[in-house]
């Protein structure tokens, strides 16, 4: 499997000279099956916007492409209504979230509220493509892939979710939003046991975590604690906070780096293959 960043940030978008190696998008990460066609598509910041130009220009074309969300704060919904992808009335495009205790009723309404002439000159019936809402569980198959999902520490209505996606014997676990607020998360441990890649929000430095607790998200320790005791190969940290620029990411990284050799904070542009 093929693992992408398109958006790392956080909260808001960023564009500064001093948010350039890192990147500036809202989260957006695609997984690729790298010898057979089928891709996941994770979140749709506004990092969604740069896939889609890649998708066509790259011409790649895939029957079904699936988007999965760990929840619709704006940030990860924001990037939707440029997806290039999703104006081509010949693309079939599924949303999916999982999690058995969301408790939304309208699933289709989520992305077209965002797109009212209000707030879009193109509302979402008009898009074009052939979209289907779909609300699983918390474990289905799609694209030849297992998908587990574990509801996280993020309080708002319907709750946030990680994810841990399998593809024969290579599993990636993705936990963006996530808060330990008093010790870290069994369930979540659990999740990301023995995985080859962990992604994991660390939005914060431990300085930080004491003024914003409570806000849904964790620090770059957390992370290193979940992965040690998940025993994962590779952690990546990722939702990058808006006032962190490129400086005072690699100075986290650095530190990270002593308590958890291999692990990185995520880049946008840059792939990682298992």
């Amino acid at each position: 499997m093929k693992v992408k960043f398109y958006g790392v940030r956080g909260s808001i978008p960023v564009c500064d000279k001093d948010f350039v190696r890192y990147g500036g998008n809202t989260t957006c990460i695609c997984i690729e099956r790298v010898k057979e066609t089928g891709m996941i598509i994770i979140d749709a910041g506004t990092g969604l916007r740069s896939l889609g130009k890649e998708l066509i220009a790259r011409q790649i074309k895939e029957d079904i492409i699936n988007i999965v969300f760990t929840h619709f704060h704006w940030d990860h919904i924001q990037g939707f209504p440029f997806f290039a992808p999703a104006y081509n009335k010949n693309q079939k495009i599924r949303i999916h979230v999982m999690g058995s205790e969301r408790k939304f009723k309208n699933l289709k309404e989520i992305f077209s509220a965002q797109m009212q002439e209000e707030y879009f000159p193109v509302q979402l019936d008009s898009m074009g493509a052939q979209f289907e809402f779909l609300k699983w569980g918390d474990k289905e198959t799609f694209s030849n892939t297992n998908i587990i999902a574990v509801p996280q520490h993020h309080k708002i209505l319907g709750g946030s979710y990680g994810l841990r996606i399998e593809e024969r014997s290579r599993v990636i676990v993705v936990c963006t939003d996530i808060e330990h607020p008093d010790k870290i998360d069994e369930n979540i441990v659990a999740l990301a046991m023995n995985a080859d890649i962990l992604i994991h929000d660390g939005q914060y430095t431990d300085e930080e975590y004491k003024k914003y607790k409570g806000w849904g998200h964790s620090t770059w320790r957390h992370a290193v604690e979940v992965a040690i005791r998940a025993k994962v190969k590779k952690l990546i940290i990722t939702h990058h906070d808006p006032d962190h620029n490129d400086n005072f990411l690699d100075s986290m990284e650095k530190e990270c780096k002593k308590e958890f050799t291999n692990s990185l904070f995520a880049r946008e542009g840059v792939e990682y293959f298992i």
